[in-house]
């Protein structure tokens, strides 16, 4: 009854008195009354959804004071010395390998900017899993390395924290614990066919319940102390199991053998047959709430919040060992429930968010391992994992294999279920002292073993002889990812702890575990000695655990060879296997097994890729010289076996082979080739050191392609070097990179693509360690090894080496390690000679299918075996090819006669009668006996049984001469085998030297005494005839005889004679050389008479580009002949002028522009605000002051006259660029149908008229129709005159009144095409912008409105190319695009279409320049407002307006008038503006000295007045100067910066160019004025003082106006890319107040907006499309945050342009994917800002796509 009672009372007010009543000494009736309270609050019966219960636990908890306040009372007690702070996926964390003991080893942003880590080897990463700060570890990362925060231990200096704080948490929580768990109890339901179970539900129910958990381990160690006791303490779960509310039994009858038996208790699944003990198998009963609460985790598959929360708690010690203890006991279950999982991605990067923390630390791990037997549970886990998905082996004996291996198809594997066992079995293994024990356990080593035998053999491929197979499947992805995850990691794991002599044992015993599995194996698939044919496997986890510890044992332990080797017979049965990969991959290079589709190439190309190649192909090519170096070289015949090119190998011309195409022997054999010299030269597992391997590595790679750094990062191999951390004693990465290359800076290209940063090789590399063998090795595309060769033979050319084409380079090989010395007696085998022999023979002949890749490779085993001599060992030997084994000693051996077996067919066969003459036949009958046999064929099955009955002597070293097997020939072969004797008389030394010969195609290429003149020095680079050289020389040297034999052989050598009678072979040879010769000539003269082809064409094209200015400098000036313009039309190729019903465009592109409203006064860029503190005004900006001036003097004047007083256009005015190509508008329109029809996906949209110039591809968008008639050259128009001032003012006046009289030669007809062509444009140039940026009247749409956009489309334009030209005149010159201008046509246009509008000549602003007005006081004001005062408008525009409305062409004398008078004005405008800012003294002391004597006082000396007024004017003066040059063509001439001013006078007309001192022109030099200038200014004046309306200083604000702006500068960027990061990553953003997924920044403006995000659209337009239109008219350049990239938008398209933050090496990181620090590339950013400026985005960029208004 009391709790009711105290239910209806205030919460905070019952909780006080509680807890008063709990710190009583007698405090049971305390207890009683809470327990009751909180039987009544916490009742499971109620929905988990009422948050009163939740209420009442905080105010009870709080004991009486608010719950804000009670957190931080009890954090202000926090004494935890580390950080922990748990994050989810998607977090930006950091990681620093310098700092860090695990390599698992984060930190949360606020830590690591609060350490010191300058000059660290650190990375920024987005957390994958989710993670913890390890801040304050002093486990996981080293001490130095900690933040200032919790560098200090904390704990010392905090007080002890008060009883009666905590006292009613200690109270409250568990029964709010119990009740969770309770809660959890009753909403699991079994997963079940019937009931969808609905897990998410009942989570999000209890989302605030766990949420408050949450907040309460944040409060800091003293609160994490009561959880853990809560949390741990086993009497506390007892008691409370016993209370009443607990009798509810969860899973009532349930049969699953996971539901449990009772309350607290789960039964534990056998495991399979193998698990060893039974402690694993006891069943789980949960003595306490931690126990439970981690089931439940696991059972909901690992909900984030309960995860965060229970890792929350880890920086508690006590609490991390109880829970890592906890989570080990539960491990077999969490994989279970993994397995079952339908969500087994989530579900496993949380595990590992967990686990990670726990087995990171090696302390704990240890722990873990001794006491909870930690290795066993993890190995059995595993085996039962893959126990669940194996199948029958069809390896070898499909139907009798005993052998069980994964199915790669099976879900497990192909989702990487397994990942998170492996991850933490691979983590903890890097533990010395953990790995130690597991190297110790025997038992635990065995089932390792078994557990890896599980892989040995997956993922069989069989070769598809007949059809194409139907279905490529994909699952080699997930066996090799399998194979590197689950055996190689954990191998290297190990390896990396057995480095010193004391560990000698640990290998041993491995070694012995593996061989023993492997004869298991062998006995299961039931192998003897053959592999079967036509399948594969590249999986051999087995035989590469072997070969990787055989390795490790001689390298680093000391220990011998022999002593780990098995028998001879296990030794060959070892070596099949690999060496059917090797070969296979040569089946597969050769095309032999294309039915089985692109996925088996893929195989091969991941067997050696640098991810795989160290835990795959190198440990299979070790073991095979290990095999070769521990017996004979019974390899070469085996492997030639495998290799299927027995038959190939016949002194014969033609041959028969049963198992190639004849198309695929070539490949084969140079397969196979390669293969020896990569067996007998690969030094990487004998006795190279480590550096020496990964310089070889990264010699490799860079030959390849120049590489940037992570490219080349990521290309090595990391074992055995791993590339993090720092390795004592190795050397490092980057000490490695700076020794064997060069970097190359990043660079741009004119076209604007952009480098990044290259690593090259160094010379010297080139020189000396360049090594093709290593190159072909780990090359996954063979096209890399010609790009090696390609550079290679660049460097020779460029340092003048050799200029021809080089053979691979020969490169000295490393001494062997003696335990591997075995490995040169294969080079000193007859069988290798024989073949050598052979080959040699063949290509002297120009037998078919011999290239020079086979020579090449048969003199590069010839000078191995130089190389490596070797004591000579007599082979007793029945065969009489060669006398011993010595290669030196055979060199020179002569071999007379070889019997072969040729089908009848072949040449060699004799067709003569036999001999009659008995001396004859006996000479016969004896070569007979001579002659010497050569089968590898015969007998090998019997021979590799006697290695296995060990029953024979060395005696089978070269088998015996028999009859040819008939067993390769397939029956039904036409013609017949027969026995032929070829007279042969060559040793392999005259084969060499005849080659020689034909190399070099001349007779005695090589002299009898060549030797003597030898330099060795050029022998390491050169061609075949260097590589024959240098082998001869080698040879010489080493032997006296040989020199001998050379020097016989070059006197008496002789071109090869065919043996017998002349064979078609040798016809053909020279067939060949003289069609070679013959086409070559016939190259020649094709490619000269395409060169002057070429030449004749460039004239022409030369002679159009001018138009007839030589026909214009002879008229006189008397008579006007019109030279009219010619055009070509790049489309139909015609040449001629522009006529009214057929016009000619020019191809422009129209694109809206507001870079000239981006202008500000200041020369300096603006910052970009990196802190809240900083900000951008935008008011400063040219198109802003020039909005406020319009918008004023629309409140005080008439509209019409305001509209004819600005300019508009500088935000959103039409910018027009042309590439200077032309063609008819007919021309153009059928064009543009065929674009239309065209079906290919362009990067254009036809419909809205974009179309590329047919001729240079340059993207475009609409025509500009040229003017019929004559260039800009002609004379009359330009003929000075010398009529005085007034006159011209007259003339003027008169052209604007009569439109109408001009010559009608000019006049467009109304209704002409041209005509209907202008008005097109028009309407294109008024459709490129938006509506807001062209009506500015008050009236929209009114004539005025349109009058003052078209004579701003002609400023902006002229504004733009000032600011192309840098801001001014002084670099003259014709503009960089002067051949690209089209400001002539477009004048031309405007012009017809501003002729409709005739200025009223009453307000015409002409009269009010040159005339003085009659005082008409009468109609002054007819209750209209004014009109704008002369000294309130924009001179500039005034002058387009004039120059636009009067009849074309113009006369100079006529514009020089216009310019002369408008002069004037914008003058008195300076004076008046600069009057304006004198001070009332200055003033008043100017007006009545004059300028005669000058005060002392003042701040304005005369030469600052007059500076000022010049560049007050200037900007005026320019832009009538660059008009000028495009109406008249006149050249603009350059200066210096300070004669600017008298330069452009002159150009102008305003001074005669005289050759006065340019320091005399002062402004007011250039007045002339038409009428008393004293009585115009004054006039001028009196408009604006008598202005009624108008406050004084808003005229001023209209007088004081400065046209001086400075260049369009983009923000200036902060130089560290982390800084904007930071500050931008979680910045929210002003519009929808939430943080962005992708933020954005305007690189114009700095505006910070939400791409593609769905909160801030506005009508379907996504934010960054509408600053976009907003801010640049449809141009926005935007920095995306996350990815470090910058993105282009132009109207509806968008393209990616790039970075301009590059890492220390020179590249990009896009996506911020490696997380280096980046810097800004300051070229770069200059390119960008110049593409903007210049409006060549579209040029420039290629790859543009449509955005849909979705970004």
């Amino acid at each position: 009854m009391m709790a009711a009672s105290l239910l209806r009372r205030d919460k905070k007010s019952t909780a006080a008195h509680l807890k008063a009543d709990l710190n009583r000494t007698d405090n049971s009736s305390g207890i009683r009354q809470l327990q009751e309270l909180l039987d009544a609050v916490l009742n499971p019966e109620k929905s988990a959804a009422d948050t009163e219960a939740l209420d009442w636990c905080k105010c009870l908890i709080a004991g009486g004071e608010g719950f804000e306040e009670f957190c931080k009372t009890v954090r202000s007690y926090d004494n935890a010395t580390l950080c922990g702070l748990v994050w989810t996926a998607n977090f930006v964390a950091y990681r620093c390998r310098t700092c860090g003991i695990s390599p698992c080893m984060s930190l949360c942003a606020e830590c690591f900017n609060n350490g010191d880590h300058t000059g660290h080897d650190f990375n920024m990463f987005r957390s994958q899993a989710g993670g913890a700060c390890d801040c304050g570890d002093g486990n996981v990362m080293r001490e130095s390395g900690f933040c200032r925060r919790h560098r200090l231990r904390t704990g010392e200096n905090i007080p002890s924290i008060p009883r009666d704080l905590l006292l009613m948490s200690e109270m409250v929580l568990p029964r709010f614990i119990l009740c969770i768990i309770q809660y959890l109890r009753d909403g699991y339901i079994e997963p079940d066919t019937s009931t969808e179970r609905d897990l998410q539900k009942v989570l999000q129910q209890l989302e605030p319940q766990i949420s408050f958990l949450e907040e309460l381990t944040k409060m800091g160690g003293a609160m994490r102390t009561v959880l853990t006791k809560i949390l741990t303490n086993q009497q506390t779960f007892k008691e409370l199991s016993m209370v009443k509310i607990l009798v509810v039994i969860f899973f009532p009858n349930q049969e699953d053998q996971d539901a449990g038996q009772s309350v607290g208790q789960r039964k534990r699944v056998k495991l399979s047959s193998s698990t060893k003990d039974p402690s694993i198998i006891e069943s789980l009963k949960h003595k306490c709430f931690l126990e439970e609460l981690l089931f439940w985790t696991i059972k909901y598959e690992f909900p984030q919040k309960m995860v965060t929360f229970l890792l929350n708690m880890l920086p508690d010690q006590d609490y991390k060992i109880t829970f890592t203890k906890t989570f080990v006991q539960h491990y077999v279950f969490i994989m279970k429930t993994l397995m079952k999982s339908h969500e087994s991605d989530t579900m496993s990067n949380r595990i590992v968010h967990i686990s990670v923390q726990l087995f990171s630390n090696e302390e704990l791990a240890r722990h873990v391992t001794e006491e909870c037997q930690l290795l066993d549970i993890m190995v059995t886990v595993l085996l039962y994992m893959m126990e669940s998905c194996l199948i029958k082996s069809e390896l070898q004996d499909e139907e009798n294999s005993r052998h069980v291996v994964v199915n790669c198809s099976e879900a497990l594997l192909k989702n990487n279920t397994y990942w998170p066992l492996v991850s933490d079995f691979i983590n903890i293994l890097s533990h010395q002292s953990v790995a130690k024990k597991f190297l110790e356990d025997h038992s635990l080593l065995m089932l390792w073993m078994s557990f890896v035998s599980f892989f040995q053999g997956m993922n069989l491929n069989k070769r598809e002889l007949n059809e194409h197979v139907e279905f490529e499947s994909q699952t080699y992805y997930a066996a090799f990812a399998a194979e590197l995850e689950a055996c190689a990691q954990p191998m290297w794991g190990l390896l990396t702890h057995c480095k010193v002599k004391e560990t000698q044992e640990y290998t041993k015993t491995v070694v012995r575990y593996c061989l023993e599995t492997l004869q298991i194996w062998f006995d299961a698939i039931g192998f003897i000695d053959e592999p079967a044919p036509n399948q594969v496997t590249f999986h051999l986890p087995l035989h590469r655990y072997y070969a990787m510890f055989l390795s490790k044992a001689i390298k680093c332990q000391g220990l011998d060879l022999d002593s780990l080797l098995p028998d001879q017979e296990m030794l060959m049965k070892i070596m099949v296997h690999p060496l059917q990969i090797q070969a296979c991959l040569s089946e597969i290079h050769s095309n032999m097994w294309v039915r089985n589709g692109l996925q088996i190439k893929g195989q091969a190309m991941t067997y050696v890729q640098s991810h795989f190649c160290n835990s795959m192909i190198d440990p299979d090519i070790y073991l095979l010289q290990v095999r070769t170096a521990g017996s004979h070289a019974k390899l070469i015949l085996s492997s030639s076996f495998l290799f299927k090119v027995v038959d190939l190998l016949t002194m014969a011309s033609q041959h028969q082979n049963a198992v190639l195409d004849s198309e695929q022997e070539r490949p084969m054999l140079e397969g196979a080739l390669t293969f020896l010299v990569i067996l007998t030269s690969l030094r990487i597992h004998l006795g190279m050191t480590d550096d020496e391997i990964l310089r070889a590595e990264m010699v490799s790679q860079l030959c390849m392609n120049d590489r940037t750094h992570s490219a080349l990062l990521d290309l090595i191999p990391e074992n055995p070097n791993p590339k993090s951390g720092i390795v004592p004693g190795s050397c490092s990465f980057e000490e490695m990179l700076s020794a064997v290359a060069d970097f190359k800076a990043p660079v741009f290209e004119p076209g604007g693509s952009m480098q990044q940063g290259m690593y090259t090789p160094k010379a010297e590399v080139w020189e000396k360690e360049f090594d093709p063998i290593m190159v072909v090795l780990r090359t996954v595309y063979r096209r890399d090894v010609q790009s090696a060769m390609d550079r290679y033979s660049a460097f020779l050319k460029q340092s003048g080496i050799h200029t021809g084409n080089p053979w691979p380079p020969y490169k000295e090989r490393t001494p062997l390690h003696p335990c591997y010395k075995g490995l040169i007696k294969l080079l000193h085998c007859k069988t290798l000679h024989i073949v050598i022999f052979t080959l040699l023979y063949k290509i002297w002949m120009d037998h078919q299918n011999m290239s020079e890749h086979v020579l090449c490779m048969v003199l590069y085993l010839i000078e191995l075996g130089l190389d490596n001599q070797e004591p000579c060992i007599e082979e007793h030997c029945h065969d009489s090819w060669f006398p011993g084994t010595n290669l030196l000693s055979n060199l020179h051996h002569v071999i007379n006669f070889v019997r072969v077996r040729v089908p009848e067919t072949a040449p060699e066969v004799k067709r003569e009668a036999p001999p009659s003459t008995s001396t004859e036949a006996s000479s016969y009958g004896q070569n007979l006996r001579e002659a010497q046999v050569f089968s590898l064929v015969a007998e090998r099955r019997r021979k590799f049984q006697e290695i296995i009955n060990r029953s024979n002597t060395e005696a089978t070293q070269v088998v015996r001469p028999k009859s040819s097997s008939t067993r390769w020939v397939p029956p039904g072969t036409p013609p017949q085998l027969v026995t032929e004797i070829l007279e042969i008389r060559e040793s392999m030394l005259s084969l060499l030297i005849k080659l020689h010969q034909k190399l070099s195609s001349k007779q005695n290429s090589l002299s009898a005494s060549w030797l003597e003149d030898m330099d060795t020095s050029r022998h390491a680079h050169g061609d075949g005839i260097t590589a024959i050289e240098r082998i001869l020389t080698k040879a010489a040297t080493r032997s006296c005889q040989i020199k001998r034999s050379i020097q016989d052989i070059c006197g008496k050598v002789c071109p090869p004679v065919p043996p017998k009678k002349n064979s078609p072979t040798d016809k053909k040879a020279m067939d060949k050389e003289e069609r070679r010769q013959r086409a070559r000539e016939r190259q020649q003269k094709l490619l000269a008479e395409f060169a002057s082809r070429q030449k004749s064409f460039m004239e022409t094209a030369m002679d159009v580009e001018s138009p007839d200015t030589e026909a214009a400098m002879d008229l006189g000036a008397s008579e006007v002949m019109e030279s009219e313009v010619l055009y070509d039309c790049v489309i139909c190729g015609q040449s001629g002028p522009s006529t009214e019903d057929r016009p000619t465009g020019l191809v422009v592109l129209l694109q809206a522009s507001s870079v000239l409203g981006h202008r500000c006064k200041n020369k300096e860029a603006k910052n970009l605000p990196t802190t809240d503190e900083e900000h951008i005004y935008p008011a400063d900006t040219c198109g802003v002051a020039h909005d406020v001036r319009l918008t004023l003097m629309q409140r005080f004047f008439k509209d019409s006259s305001c509209l004819q007083s600005v300019s508009i256009g500088w935000d959103g005015g039409v910018y027009v660029q042309t590439c200077g190509h032309t063609l008819h508008i007919d021309c153009h329109k059928s064009y543009m149908e065929s674009l239309r029809n065209d079906q290919v996906l362009q990067g254009f949209s036809v419909d809205k008229g974009e179309f590329t110039c047919p001729l240079c591809r340059q993207f475009a968008n609409s025509v500009l129709p040229c003017r019929p008639g004559r260039g800009t050259e002609a004379g009359a128009w330009h003929t000075p005159t010398n009529k005085k001032t007034c006159v011209l003012v007259k003339e003027v006046e008169d052209l604007q009144e009569k439109l109408g009289l001009f010559p009608v030669s000019f006049m467009i007809e109304p209704g002409s095409n041209l005509s209907k062509e202008m008005e097109l444009v028009i309407k294109d140039i008024k459709n490129t912008t938006q509506k807001k940026y062209m009506d500015y009247g008050k009236n929209p749409g009114s004539p005025d409105n349109d009058f003052l956009f078209m004579y701003s489309v002609a400023r902006t334009n002229l504004e733009l190319e000032l600011v192309h030209r840098g801001g001014n005149l002084c670099s003259g010159g014709a503009s960089a695009a002067a051949k690209r201008s089209c400001l002539n046509q477009l004048f031309h246009v405007l012009a017809m279409h501003m002729r409709l509008y005739s200025i009223d000549s009453a307000y015409n602003p002409w009269t009010k320049l040159t005339q003085i007005a009659q005082n008409k006081e009468a109609d002054s004001f007819d209750e209209e407002r004014p009109e704008v005062p002369m000294l309130f408008r924009d001179v500039p525009s005034l002058l387009i307006i004039f120059v636009l409305t009067m009849p074309q062409p113009l006369r100079k004398e006529h514009f020089t008038c216009v310019v002369k008078m408008l002069y004037n004005l914008q003058l008195t405008q300076a004076l008046a503006a600069l009057s304006a800012r004198f001070s009332p003294e200055e003033r008043q002391a100017w007006s009545t000295s004059g300028a005669l004597k000058k005060l002392s006082s003042s701040v304005w000396s005369p030469q600052s007045i007059e500076f000022s007024l010049q560049q007050f004017c200037l900007p005026f003066l320019r832009l009538s100067c660059l008009l000028q040059h495009h109406l008249y063509g006149d050249n603009l001439t350059g200066c210096l910066e300070e004669e600017e001013f008298s330069s452009l006078a002159v150009c102008l007309g305003l001074i005669p160019s005289a050759p006065q001192p340019s320091n005399t022109v002062n402004s007011a030099s250039c007045l002339e004025w038409a009428v008393n200038a004293f009585d115009l200014v004054t006039q001028w004046c009196a408009e604006v003082t008598g202005l009624s309306q108008m406050q004084a200083e808003q005229s001023l604000t209209l007088l004081v106006q400065d046209p001086q702006w400075a260049a369009p500068r983009l923000l200036q960027l902060p130089d560290n890319y982390n800084i904007i990061f930071q500050y931008y990553h979680r910045k929210a953003c002003t519009a929808c107040k939430k943080v962005p997924k992708d933020p954005a920044l305007c690189l114009v403006c700095g505006a910070f907006v939400c791409l593609k995000g769905p909160c801030c659209k506005q009508q379907g337009i996504c934010e960054c499309v509408l600053h976009s239109q907003h801010c640049g008219a449809a141009t926005g350049i935007f920095l995306l945050i996350n990815a470090s990239v910058i993105i282009i938008i132009r109207g509806h398209r968008f393209c990616l342009w790039g970075s301009v933050y590059l890492d220390a090496h020179g590249e990009e990181d896009r996506d911020l994917r490696r997380g280096k620090p980046l810097f800004l590339c300051e070229e770069r950013y200059r390119v960008l800002e110049q593409q903007w400026v210049s409006h060549t985005f579209d040029h420039i960029n290629k790859r543009w796509g449509p955005h849909y208004n979705g970004l």
